[in-house]
């Protein structure tokens, strides 16, 4: 295995058990949150992880973790608190809701450090850091401080957060859940994802440092049912939004849900009656259950969905799949079809993240915990794109016997080139 790459750099949720979605029992401690560090480049059973304490959580969109264009720095947003610090029964409820950014100096790769915490507004659902390096958009759940305002932006200038602000996003209702707000590849454009109404909107970020402007650009586009994160392609040209399909009307809310979706959406694919900008979905492809992790590879080509199945639910519930899946892609950079390849199950527990390497020719996929119970700990499992020379066109992902143990509960983790 040849990883392409300088590092790995994800968040474990050491708090819970994957089945407290359900049950609500967090089960005992293990470990604390931490931020993790996997270098890249020695041989594949060398890998491993540094890592430093970072308060995190599972419970949102796997994108609480964003790096700085230069891999110098990690930002992670604190959805959830970590659990009270005692021996007790603790349930899912006693976790009360984040505010906590942390600043993570990641530039010596095996010795992670926090250069700065800031207290932020209540229970962020995501982050993500602009082309330039020198900007933070972060998403605030409505249960939170997203019922007075869905986005929060900070400057960013050698290694530190400034001030919170909260511009008005235009065309925004309060109390609708701004879930992902994802930097464009290139410029100032953030893309909203509306959990709620299951729209995908763009907004320019104008303005100057301290006194940043939103402005609409073109349509809100309908995609599916309970979207969870946007992700652009390396062109910029097409957004790729997953689609959960939970809701009230499905019992359990996400515990029955049926298969979800990716879709992809074309940026300034045609022009209004009045010279508007439009946007428009274009492809649209099914996945496993519940794919909350999306990734496209570096080179536009193939995109991938880490599936959670059924994988969480409590052992003694007949509903649970005893596997999860990742589902694999071909698109098309010039049309923004997507094509399906398979999904492809595996043992393991709540896979919510992946990314490709910097060759797009390997897959590394965030396993939270394990079926086998004497198997501590969470993990990185390396998987790898496999072509057949007598078919062009045949293309499989196949797991390797390669992987990384790291802090129970990974969730978000992004690649650094």
């Amino acid at each position: 295995m040849d990883f392409k790459g300088r590092a790995l750099v994800l968040v474990s949720d050491a708090d819970m058990l994957a089945s407290a979605y359900v049950n609500g029992e967090l089960g005992p401690r293990e470990g604390t949150d931490a931020l993790s560090v996997i270098p890249l480049g020695a041989p594949p059973r060398e890998l491993k992880a540094f890592s430093v304490p970072v308060s995190n959580s599972v419970a949102g969109p796997p994108v609480a973790v964003a790096t700085t264009p230069d891999g110098r720095f990690a930002i992670v947003v604190e959805t959830f608190g970590q659990r009270p610090d005692n021996n007790e029964r603790h349930h899912f409820g006693d976790l009360k809701h984040g505010n906590q950014i942390a600043v993570v100096d990641v530039s010596d790769l095996q010795r992670p450090r926090v250069v700065q915490r800031v207290t932020g507004l209540e229970r962020p659902d995501s982050v993500s850091v602009n082309a330039a390096g020198n900007m933070i958009a972060v998403a605030l759940n409505p249960q939170g401080a997203g019922g007075k305002t869905p986005l929060a932006l900070y400057e960013f200038r050698d290694g530190r957060l400034g001030p919170v602000q909260t511009p008005q996003v235009p065309g925004w209702a309060l109390g609708e859940r701004l879930i992902h707000a994802e930097f464009h590849p290139s410029s100032n454009l953030l893309a909203l994802v509306n959990e709620t109404r299951g729209e995908l909107s763009f907004v320019t970020v104008g303005g100057s440092p301290g006194a940043r402007t939103l402005e609409a650009l073109g349509n809100k586009v309908q995609v599916e049912r309970a979207p969870y994160m946007a992700r652009f392609t390396p062109d910029g040209r097409h957004v790729l939004v997953n689609a959960l399909y939970w809701g009230p009307d499905i019992q359990g809310t996400w515990n029955e849900a049926p298969r979800g979706s990716v879709v992809s959406v074309r940026l300034h694919a045609g022009k209004g009656a009045d010279g508007s900008t439009r946007h428009a979905l274009v492809s649209r492809a099914v996945t496993g259950v519940s794919p909350e992790g999306l990734a496209i590879s570096p080179d536009g080509k193939l995109v991938a969905t880490a599936n959670l199945e059924r994988s969480f639910l409590p052992y003694d519930d007949p509903r649970i799949t005893w596997y999860s899946s990742v589902s694999l892609f071909r698109l098309d950079q010039d049309t923004g079809q997507l094509q399906r390849v398979a999904d492809y199950a595996y043992d393991g527990i709540l896979p919510e993240a992946l990314a490709f390497d910097a060759s797009g020719n390997y897959l590394a996929v965030v396993t939270f915990d394990h079926f086998d119970d004497s198997d501590a700990g969470g993990s990185v499992d390396f998987w790898r794109i496999a072509r057949d020379s007598l078919d062009a066109h045949r293309v499989e992902l196949v797991m390797t016997p390669y992987r990384v143990k790291v802090q129970r509960g990974p969730h978000s983790m992004v690649l650094v080139r």
